[in-house]
């Protein structure tokens, strides 16, 4: 009996991990991986600023899954079968230690995503994948029991099965879409705010852990995050922003990415608190201007610039801080009013939230539901998760899943 000829579309990390997956579980199989550009694997060596953020220090499936603003229903069952602990195994097997940092995310302990890079090249050279670069894949023709794809460059392959790891690549949409699976609309996801305010960007650099967000958009409270939040020459970034950006990805881009976002500085006290706070500030201090005599913790130039906003004078004094004054200080301090004018990029780490619908792919084998012998692992699926390594890690588990299935002789 011939060999099945399983043909992998995208050399990024899930086009890798499926691979290998593949030709290690199943031996009778001629894995080929198709690369388009002449360097695989390139996202994985930007990620993490150049140090890979491999994954998350979640290693419970339930808690795991609610990183993942779409594809968590999905991503259950997925998480049973392979998760954190696997790919922290995984990765361990083939001697790269990864080590947890204090927000949960991992790493290498090289601190490189060369480690990365090279694991999975030396790991599907060990498996028997063909690795094939310079190749770009411009059509894909299911056959009556095997695919026809055609290159760029005019030369025609076929195959027995296609796993489908292009990520966010508008050629790899178009391609599943070729093949009669819906897109779901790709849109940016994880992306900082843009705010046009001269003074706050004279703060870039300062943060504040924790403020909490809350999301208006048409006047409404669409969204509310908890988290750090960084100070920036643009706007707005940190933890708080991106989650809330990756809950938001839709809405936000529906709108034209003009929105308004009120923001707590003090999460962990109510407004009667830090009234109380303040007027025994007020009692204590009576003679010291209020902008250098903070009483509160927060960032002495924060607090200066939350009393600008507040209307209150720079030389004023506790004792003459009126009622109203003092009202709108807390004002400033709890739901202070900032408007989003567009949004940044979150270095050099893009992702997109969209794809292929879940609902057209068995989850227990990463198979197509309308093409047989058709799988998908990675970002081309409708998955995408908050910062913090859970990108990567849909990535590994959706590709092992591909890859331990792919191969079966009656799939």
């Amino acid at each position: 009996m011939q060999p099945l000829r399983i043909l992998v579309i995208g050399g990024g990390a899930a086009g890798f991990f499926g691979a290998v997956a593949c030709a290690k579980s199943h031996p009778h199989t001629n894995v080929i991986l198709l690369e388009a550009s002449r360097q695989p694997l390139a996202k994985v060596r930007v990620s993490g600023g150049g140090r890979c953020n491999v994954t998350h220090a979640c290693f419970d499936a339930t808690g795991l899954v609610q990183n993942y603003p779409r594809g968590e229903k999905a991503l259950r069952g997925a998480f049973s079968r392979f998760q954190a602990t696997d790919t922290v195994k995984w990765f361990a097997n083939q001697g790269v230690k990864l080590k947890t940092e204090s927000d949960g995310r991992m790493f290498p302990i090289t601190d490189s995503s060369e480690t990365i890079i090279e694991c999975l090249t030396k790991a599907a050279h060990i498996a028997g994948v063909e690795i094939l670069t310079g190749k770009t894949v411009v059509s894909v023709v299911k056959q009556a029991t095997e695919f026809e794809i055609e290159l760029k460059t005019g030369e025609k392959l076929t195959c027995d099965r296609i796993l489908l790891a292009t990520g966010s690549n508008p050629l790899g949409y178009q391609i599943a879409q070729s093949l009669g699976h819906t897109i779901e609309p790709p849109v940016p996801s994880l992306f900082t705010f843009n705010i046009i305010d001269k003074q706050l960007k004279e703060l870039a650099g300062i943060s504040v852990n924790p403020v909490k967000l809350r999301l208006l958009v048409d006047k409404k409270t669409y969204l509310e995050q908890t988290a750090p939040l960084l100070i920036t020459h643009w706007g707005l970034s940190g933890p708080a922003v991106l989650k809330l950006s990756a809950w938001g990805a839709r809405v936000l881009h529906d709108f034209k990415y003009q929105a308004t976002l009120l923001i707590n500085w003090q999460p962990q006290h109510n407004s009667e608190e830090l009234k109380s706070q303040l007027l025994q500030v007020k009692i204590e201090n009576p003679k010291k201007a209020i902008a250098l005599h903070r009483g509160i913790d927060l960032p002495h130039r924060l607090w200066q610039y939350l009393v600008a906003r507040a209307g209150i004078e720079n030389e004023q004094r506790w004792a003459e801080l009126s009622n109203k004054s003092l009202t709108q200080l807390i004002n400033e301090l709890t739901q202070g009013a900032y408007q989003i004018q567009g949004k940044g990029a979150f270095k050099e780490e893009f992702v997109t939230c969209g794809g292929v619908n879940l609902k057209q792919v068995n989850f227990k084998t990463m198979a197509s539901r309308i093409t047989p012998g058709l799988h998908f692992a990675g970002e081309i699926l409708d998955i995408d998760g908050v910062t913090g390594g859970f990108n990567f890690q849909s990535a590994w588990t959706t590709a092992w899943i591909a890859g331990q299935s792919i191969g079966d002789l009656c799939p």
